[in-house]
């Protein structure tokens, strides 16, 4: 089913960029705007595996030596002197 709606007073910017938009993706306007609701309001599903495995690289490539509180607290007195 689908259900039509009208736009009213569309700022001219927006308007322009929305023209721009379906131009270069080569779809009508009314295309261009269900699209973009698309990509704002669908949710997305979150792949938790993804996302921790991403993380647990990024802390691999800027993994530095391991800190001890002792060495912490060292540091933080040192920058009070």
């Amino acid at each position: 089913m689908s259900t039509s709606i009208t736009l009213k007073n569309i700022p001219e910017p927006i308007y322009q960029r929305i023209k721009l938009a379906a131009k270069r993706h080569h779809r009508s306007m009314n295309n261009e705007i269900i699209a973009c609701l698309e990509q704002v309001l669908a949710p997305r599903p979150v792949d938790l595996d993804a996302q921790l495995d991403q993380a647990r690289k990024l802390r691999e490539r800027f993994a530095g030596p391991a800190l001890k509180l002792e060495d912490i607290i060292g540091a933080i007195e040192r920058e009070r002197e």
